[in-house]
């Protein structure tokens, strides 16, 4: 068994820096949680959270007042998040092109979007290898673009650690951020 600070200290440095964007006043989105690595984090900084995955096996620990997990389909043929409102959604190593407009439509007013995964280019390090599974160049820009979203920091970039990757990183939100909400810059 992990003990829950090695979880959070495992965290993406991206998620740990633009985290404390993401306003109390509300629930967050962890979308395919994994063993919750970020839901952790993000419960350890006093966040109410929903973490959905096609399986949620490994989150039974993390569970409790402020930590609902759910088992969801989040490939079939219908969303199955339709109508729901947060004030952050967390989306690390996952990509499912059908569903991608839906996430900013999701935010509340001041919401924070939190997406970093595969890019275009990672191919010859391994796996992810599928076009399917790697953004394209500029495709998260191009998703704050034409939802309105405000973005706060990006980047497409190679990475050594954890393992060699290409990745591409957003932080964005839709309108204004709720209060004065410091962040934190060093990763």
């Amino acid at each position: 068994m992990i003990a829950s600070h090695d979880v959070i200290a495992d965290a993406s440095p991206w998620v740990r820096r633009f985290a404390p964007a993401i306003s109390p006043d509300g629930m967050v989105l962890d979308l395919a949680c994994g063993a919750g690595r970020h839901t952790a984090l993000l419960k350890s900084l006093g966040l109410t959270v929903l973490a959905v995955d096609r399986d949620i096996s490994a989150m039974n620990s993390l569970q409790g007042a402020t930590v609902q997990a759910q088992e969801l389909e989040l490939e079939g043929s219908d969303w199955p998040l339709l109508g729901r409102q947060f004030s952050g959604i967390v989306v690390t190593n996952y990509l499912y092109r059908p569903f991608l407009d839906e996430l900013p439509k999701m935010l509340g007013e001041g919401g924070v979007l939190i997406y970093e995964t595969f890019a275009d280019g990672n191919a010859q390090f391994g796996k992810p290898s599928n076009p399917n599974f790697l953004l394209k160049p500029g495709e998260l820009l191009a998703l704050a673009a034409r939802s309105g979203l405000k973005v706060i920091a990006y980047e497409d970039i190679y990475l050594d650690h954890p393992k060699p990757a290409v990745v591409q990183r957003i932080c964005a939100v839709k309108g204004h951020l709720k209060g004065c909400i410091p962040l934190q810059f060093a990763s």
